[in-house]
């Protein structure tokens, strides 16, 4: 445990990387299901874009995602006076929201590569644009701690 109080700044290090990582995939994903739900005629472009989407969801997303709550609740084990100061609910919920989306992201992986999703390419637009929404929200506690 002491070893860990030590190196608390290493852990917050590795969950500010591991966040950036997992935003990136929340980013781009939905992005990729725009191209993909665009393009369903054109099945070689398809093909490839399956295995972008499964590339990028399960050895940069899901890693990412696994280190980033690791990470976090080892530093709220660590300084559990974090729970006393109202920003961090607020992150805490946005960081809900960001394990629903990411799950969604999964919903909607699953679905495009069994060519069952009837998605358009303009809800994968919109859709794209939740996670900026909520990363706004843990920077703006995390920063500028509101409350």
């Amino acid at each position: 445990m002491e070893f860990l109080l030590t190196h608390y700044d290493y852990v917050k290090w590795l969950h500010y990387l591991a966040f950036i990582s997992w935003m990136a995939e929340l980013f781009y994903l939905p992005r990729l299901f725009v191209y993909h739900a665009e393009n369903n005629d054109n099945k070689d472009f398809v093909k490839v874009i399956k295995i972008q989407e499964d590339k990028l969801f399960y050895f940069i997303g899901q890693p990412a995602f696994i280190v980033t709550l690791l990470t976090g609740a080892l530093m709220l084990f660590l300084n559990p006076t974090l729970f006393s100061l109202g920003y961090i609910h607020l992150k805490l919920l946005s960081v809900v929201l960001l394990i629903i989306y990411h799950f969604d992201n999964l919903r909607h992986l699953k679905n495009l590569k069994n060519d069952k999703s009837n998605k358009s390419g303009k809800f994968f637009r919109f859709y794209n644009e939740v996670p900026t929404i909520i990363m706004i929200s843990i920077i703006t506690a995390m920063i500028l701690r509101p409350f």
